[in-house]
């Protein structure tokens, strides 16, 4: 006998009791947990506490909010490769290539295979000196090269909160995220990460807007779930698209709990000066390696990327 079969007989008793009883039966009551709908209606900007459930289509209505509940995106692979991201099981380009060889040194450094096993390894902060280098375009395209190994899964976080680009440039939408965590002490890391259809990337984004996002991102909460995410997430090469190092502060405050730094140089643009500044902001990292982006190939008139690193204070 369920709840209201339940009532209705208790009802019965109390009528044949003799007590006074409204007329109406009692309604049948709905209960929506506001949680769930706020997961699988993602809101720009603030979300309310409440939402009203009367607004949204029932579950049979709505087999695409369902999805989103699971935190899984389906990124358009035709889309992000025509703009110059790498794509799994694409044909062999030179792009792919000399991101292969980029991503060998951090590979091996994030699951401890170098001769000296280097502190929070798994955690690695791809930044520049300035604005427009190519940063986040690098970023992505690590990742994805990571995610496109046999034996390691990817986190991809956008901890550029002041200018976060990283699902614009995959073509997705805003998102729950990184803010939010650092804002909000009942938002978990894994209440906001999103799975994706490249089977071993997922992402961390930066998060629902916030006037004081900087402050936040040099907080000690950000410091402490960044040890908590190079411990917690230990088989898993984690890789941030941070701040410029030369505008704001928390991008130096995050390379101090950073195994590894990879410093985006637009060879066109970057002064030399803007370089060392940038370099001695990181001095302190295990190891650093320096990408220069744009640079014109000896052999061709393409462009393409060059790069070499080092391990503590060496340059």
């Amino acid at each position: 006998m369920n709840l209201i079969e339940q009532a209705a007989k208790r009802l019965e008793q109390l009528r044949q009791a003799g007590v006074d009883m409204p007329d109406d039966p009692p309604k049948q009551v709905t209960t929506v947990k506001t949680e769930h709908i706020a997961e699988a209606f993602p809101i720009r900007g603030e979300i309310p506490d409440v939402i009203a459930p009367t607004n949204h289509p029932t579950t049979k209505e709505a087999p695409a909010a369902l999805a989103s509940r699971s935190k899984y995106v389906e990124i358009d692979l035709e889309a992000i490769a025509a703009s110059g991201l790498l794509v799994p099981h694409a044909k062999r380009s030179q792009l792919a290539d000399e991101f292969r060889v980029i991503k060998r040194p951090l590979i091996a450094n994030a699951m401890g295979k170098t001769k000296d096993k280097i502190a929070n390894g798994n955690l690695i902060m791809i930044t520049s000196a300035l604005p427009g280098e190519g940063k986040s375009f690098t970023a992505i395209n690590v990742a994805i090269s990571i995610a496109m190994e046999l034996d390691n899964t990817v986190m991809l976080v956008d901890a550029d909160v002041a200018r976060p680009s990283v699902l614009n440039m995959l073509g997705l939408p805003p998102a729950q995220g990184l803010l939010d965590v650092l804002d909000k002490n009942s938002v978990d890391i894994s209440d906001v990460l999103i799975k994706t259809n490249i089977e071993k990337l997922s992402i961390l984004p930066s998060g629902t807007q916030h006037p004081r996002a900087t402050e936040l991102l040099a907080s000690d909460t950000m410091v402490r779930l960044l040890d908590d995410m190079a411990s917690r997430y230990n088989d898993r090469i984690i890789i941030f698209d941070s701040p410029p190092l030369l505008l704001t502060t928390e991008a130096r405050t995050i390379a101090t709990h950073m195994g590894q730094v990879v410093l985006v140089v637009n060879a066109g643009k970057t002064t030399q000066s803007a370089v060392l500044q940038a370099v001695s902001t990181i001095e302190a990292c295990p190891f650093k390696m320096t990408i220069l982006n744009q640079s014109r190939q000896k052999s061709s008139d393409s462009y393409g990327y060059g790069y070499g690193y080092g391990y503590g204070n060496e340059n």
